[in-house]
């Protein structure tokens, strides 16, 4: 899971390639955002920033298919 910090946003348009819905009015992603939203602001500020691309990890075949898996996110 990618999260952007909503504070630091520079509209790069990187996350939309992801989203499945987007924002008619500023081309941004919408999933959810009443939920995703608030999760993003809080999760950003504990995970590290990502500075370069490394490999997806190693169970990531097995959860691309499934889902709704938000309520299985562990902090």
């Amino acid at each position: 899971m990618l999260v952007i910090d909503p504070d630091e946003c520079i509209d790069c348009a990187v996350c939309i390639p992801n989203a499945r819905e987007r924002d008619p009015s500023r081309g941004r992603p919408v999933r959810g955002a009443e939920e995703i939203h608030p999760l993003n602001a809080e999760l950003a500020k504990i995970w590290p920033v990502i500075t370069d691309a490394k490999p997806g990890p190693a169970d990531a075949d097995q959860w691309k298919d499934v889902k709704d898996k938000l309520p299985l996110l562990e902090r």
